[in-house]
């Protein structure tokens, strides 16, 4: 008996020495040629500077953002693809929907994989090849999330896509800092470039992780960007707050209303907000009503820039 529990203790410490092996060579293999990057917060533009811009060059600006969307989708999402294809996708330059096999249902590019972080390489590499001459920014999500493209426009306004910006909503997993892909990945056309310049370099931005376990595709993404010199950065508004979202409306309301009881509308959202997720088909259509068709006819709008829907969109 005693020859029996001094085996099972000698197993048990093994095992504990094993796992914890394991994971510091996991943090190893993340970390390794990284140079060291200070989190950055960036905000939107002030919009006392944007009113002084002259309405000829607001029309500039606004006829020069131009927004390729990227929409990853697979069979089992048909509900959601088309809610999205019904509503806030009618407001970017142009998107597309990327699935994971053939759907005959709806129109989109078959990548034929079933493995998110091969299909989001692919959907760079085609996107990039391409769109790099006419697209300066490239947003991608998932079929559970409603953006406002109007709002990702005027965060960017001052923010030049031939530098490498890669921003959403970011999240610390070790020393690895990643943009979500819940909240929606944004790159500028230098930050594609860059990426698209690693995928022929294994060592570096491989298309099967080389770690004992699997991790996400926006991790994946981030290690590959780290090596190109591209971090994630935070998008906040003037107070802060963040504008790409990794929950719905109604979630962050209720966490308001048991948080902040009395500041429910100040303890909810950003008013800037460009995303929010975990959304169903239905929710879909009310964000679309209140973003876009509730009007409130009696107040004067006087919006410091307006962008103009893309030629032939059915833009609501």
């Amino acid at each position: 008996m005693l020859s029996e529990s001094s085996s099972f203790l000698k197993g048990v410490m093994l095992g504990s020495i094993f796992c914890a092996l394991i994971t510091m060579l996991g943090n190893i293999r993340i970390g390794i040629r990284m140079h060291h990057h200070e989190h950055h917060h960036l905000q939107a533009p002030n919009k006392d500077d944007i009113s002084k811009i002259s309405e000829a060059e607001r029309m500039e600006l606004s006829k020069s953002f131009r927004v390729y969307c990227i929409v990853l989708v697979k069979p089992k999402d048909v509900s959601l693809w088309a809610a999205v294809k019904e509503t806030w996708t009618k407001h970017c330059d142009k998107s597309e929907f990327f699935s994971s096999e053939n759907v005959k249902v709806f129109e989109s590019i078959n990548m034929d994989t079933n493995d998110m972080w091969l299909m989001m390489r692919k959907v760079y590499k085609y996107a990039y090849e391409k769109y790099k001459d006419q697209y300066n920014w490239f947003f991608l999500t998932r079929p559970t999330t409603f953006a406002v493209i109007e709002n990702l426009k005027y965060f960017l306004l001052k923010k030049d896509p031939s530098q490498p910006f890669y921003l959403g909503h970011t999240i610390k997993s070790g020393d690895l800092e990643y943009v979500s892909v819940d909240g929606g990945i944004v790159l500028s056309v230098e930050s594609m470039r860059r990426l698209n310049s690693l995928f022929s370099v294994p060592e570096k931005c491989p298309e099967q992780g080389g770690m004992i376990w699997k991790l996400s595709e926006d991790k994946q993404l981030a290690i590959c960007l780290k090596y190109a010199g591209v971090f994630a950065e935070n998008a906040e508004d003037a107070y802060g707050k963040d504008v790409f979202n990794t929950k719905s409306v109604g979630l962050f309301i209720k966490e308001a209303m048991a948080n902040h009881p009395n500041q429910v509308v100040e303890g909810c959202c950003s008013d800037m907000a460009v995303t929010f997720n975990g959304l169903t088909p239905n929710q879909m259509h009310v964000m679309m009503y209140g973003v876009y068709r509730l009007r409130a006819f009696g107040h004067v709008f006087n919006d410091a820039l307006i962008f103009l829907p893309p030629n032939g969109s059915e833009n609501d």
